[in-house]
């Protein structure tokens, strides 16, 4: 169950949904490396500013036992509300990129592709994404498809998370 923090400033409100921690598995893939099972967690908080603090954490799951097998994904950053229903996600890696997603907020539904990416000298050539988030059924499911590394735009990685505070 959901319930609406009653401090939440009222252009977040339509993020709203986003806001707790949540756990759960998806598949990563791509031309380039061998597809895997992942285990997710991610903390999305606000401090009554305009914008909610976005956490993630992942790590790859042996696919025998589901056991942790070495971290993988790391990514922080703020998804900023915009007038008209739009909305900007900013998020940093520590592998070098910064990316800037751009997109709209629908009832429980976010669609976002990137605006722009940043690259640090030694990072992975990386050039664009797509991301949808959505809330069904309770859970948070979530899908990117990614060009890099040579590669046209394609799937990457789909997860489903439990809002578990």
């Amino acid at each position: 169950m959901f319930n609406l923090d009653q401090d939440i400033p009222e252009p977040l409100r339509p993020l709203a949904w986003l806001i707790g921690r949540w756990e759960g598995a998806g598949v990563v893939g791509y031309p380039t490396i061998e597809s895997a099972h992942f285990g997710q967690e991610v903390e999305v908080t606000h401090d009554g500013r305009g914008f909610l603090k976005w956490e993630s954490r992942a790590w790859i799951l042996d696919s025998e036992n589901g056991a942790k097998v070495r971290p993988a994904a790391v990514e922080s950053g703020f998804w900023r509300p915009l007038e008209n229903g739009e909305v900007e996600l900013l998020l940093a890696h520590p592998t070098g990129i910064l990316e800037l997603y751009y997109g709209k907020i629908e009832p429980a539904k976010i669609q976002l592709k990137t605006d722009g990416v940043l690259r640090a000298p030694g990072a992975k050539e990386y050039n664009a994404a797509t991301r949808m988030y959505g809330l069904v059924e309770s859970n948070l499911l979530w899908v990117m498809d990614m060009a890099a590394v040579g590669q046209e735009l394609q799937s990457h990685v789909s997860a489903t998370l439990k809002r578990v505070e």
